[in-house]
């Protein structure tokens, strides 16, 4: 009797283990507050840029190879944003178009729009700038006279770098420069520039370290500190030009004992160096919060492109079509769930119970699990998505059907309701899970191969093949092992769907009865 009361707790058990975790999703977005799932560029709305890309000498065909690799490095900066299903593509021979949700245009601009190489120049003059010094609106800009570029000349060592002093030309138009304005930027020579806010306006020499040897930034707290700071990794090459740079810079005063990182011509910041620093590593220290050093990280780590590109075109996305088309899935998928529902009911009758019972848990999962990926991982769900999600539902009712047939023939078969309910379990298990495995491995192969939005629907496919496996295995299985024990169910009594006459039972006993046998000789 102990053996038998324990094997009838078992699926009680499982069933109320499955639950709380079930519940456990619901009191993590709870404690995140977070009760919606971040939604696409096609159904929220988002931003759009376009690049149009050009040599950084101004001139020649952009190559295709050069144009991949900056596609890349784009995707990489939005990765960084922690968005989803964001999509960084090339248009024609020299266009960027990078479509972004869940990201402010004015972000997704400031972010994505610094495109140019990124280079470390050493500060010579630093000029705080008034308002009242920029020019009136409605004036003419005065523009500084081109300069020429000297594509052959030799790349100044940092030496030189360091030992440049400005002419009376560069004192000039260093005087005249208003921030905004065009400044050509050549790595060989002088560079006036302005920080981001246009508070401050710089006169910085030759490069000193190309942005190309830097091969990473992270933002970070030092083991004994409070502070933010953004610690940085160079190759040898980098490391070694740093340290030489480094050194020469402490040796000099203040304004001049700082470096610039500029990135499209713009001084993103301006550490001053207090000593020589060796081994390829530094860090730039500074009031920064965490928001601010990551950001900082990210426009060092994934600044480098082999372009340069113009913002060419910028446009916010609607999400009306996106609106309706939703609307139009959302009455499918209902009308589809309203199908199998009924058919249930129909077929299954009280059996309807566990199929009803079964949907709602695995919608409610389902639901809760793309919630949880958008905060954590930025998973954004599109029109596609929500289509893999309605085709769940056919995967789902296709468990329940194999399962339910498979105890209806052991019940036909002769045996008892309990002992068909484990022996069509195990009969019909295997076939289960072979009919999820195909639309698992649909799902990966379409993932990999697939571009753009069409991942989003095989995502969705096979998060809820997975969360259909669960289902089947820790929820329906163990609720029909139940109610088989009671007595509506376990006694087949009228519209529990295992009534003999329903099951067809009695008329395959008399069909039995009426087959002659044959009488030995």
């Amino acid at each position: 009797m102990a053996t038998s009361s324990s094997h009838r707790q078992r699926p009680l058990r499982s069933l109320l283990v499955f639950l709380l975790c079930a519940a456990a999703l619901y009191v993590i977005m709870a404690v995140n507050n977070a009760w919606t799932p971040k939604l696409g560029l096609d159904l929220r709305g988002g931003t759009t840029i376009t690049l149009t890309a050009r040599n950084t000498t101004g001139q020649g065909a952009v190559d295709p190879n050069s144009l991949q690799l900056a596609r890349t490095i784009i995707q990489q900066r939005v990765d960084a944003m922690g968005v989803g299903e964001s999509e960084v593509t090339t248009s024609g021979d020299n266009q960027i178009i990078v479509a972004v949700p869940n990201v402010a245009p004015d972000q997704l601009r400031e972010m994505v729009g610094q495109t140019a190489q990124l280079y470390f120049r050493p500060v010579y003059a630093v000029e705080q700038v008034q308002q009242a010094s920029q020019t009136p609106s409605g004036l003419p800009t005065p523009v500084p006279q081109p300069r020429p570029t000297t594509p052959a000349a030799k790349q100044p060592t940092v030496a030189e770098a360091m030992n440049w002093k400005p002419s009376e030309r560069d004192q000039a138009d260093f005087a005249a420069y208003k921030c905004g304005e065009e400044f050509p930027d050549v790595t060989d020579q002088p560079l006036i520039a302005c920080d981001r806010e246009k508070q401050a306006k710089f006169l910085l020499g030759p490069t000193i370290v190309p942005g190309d040897l830097l091969t990473g930034a992270e933002a970070g707290i030092p083991s004994q500190g409070v502070s933010w700071q953004v610690n940085l990794q160079f190759n040898d090459r980098g490391g070694r030009l740093f340290e030489e740079a480094t050194r020469l810079l402490a040796q000099k005063q203040e304004p001049q004992n700082a470096f610039a990182i500029v990135l499209d011509s713009e001084v993103i910041t301006y550490p001053r160096v207090t000593t020589a620093i060796a081994g390829g590593k530094a860090q730039i220290t500074g009031n920064f919060t965490q928001k601010s050093a990551t950001d900082l990280a990210n426009v060092l780590k994934y600044g480098a492109l082999p372009l340069s590109f113009e913002l060419s075109e910028s446009a916010n996305v609607s999400p009306t079509l996106g609106g309706e088309q939703l609307r139009a899935g959302v009455i499918a998928g209902l009308i589809g769930l309203a199908l199998v529902v009924a058919y249930s009911v129909l077929y299954y009758r009280g059996l309807a119970v566990v199929v009803v019972a079964s949907l709602v848990l695995a919608a409610a999962i389902t639901y809760a699990l793309l919630v949880l990926l958008g905060q954590a991982m930025g998973l954004a769900l599109n029109l596609p998505g929500i289509a893999g999600a309605i085709m769940a539902i056919g995967v789902t009712a296709d468990s329940f059907i194999i399962f339910f047939e498979r105890i209806r023939d052991e019940v036909r078969e002769g045996r008892s309701l309990r002992s068909a309910i484990e022996t069509g379990w195990h009969g019909s298990k295997k076939t289960i899970l072979i009919a999820d495995a195909v639309s698992m491995l649909s799902a990966i192969v379409l993932f990999i191969l697939a571009i753009g939005a069409v991942k989003g629907f095989a995502f969705t496919l096979g998060l809820t093949t997975i969360i259909d496996v669960l289902i089947v295995f820790f929820f329906t299985k163990p609720l029909v092992t139940l109610l088989g024990h009671t007595k509506f169910f376990g006694e087949g009594r009228r519209f529990s769907g295992f009534e003999p006459e329903h099951l067809g039972v009695e008329r395959r006993r008399r069909r039995t009865r009426r087959v002659p046998v044959a009488k030995e000789a």
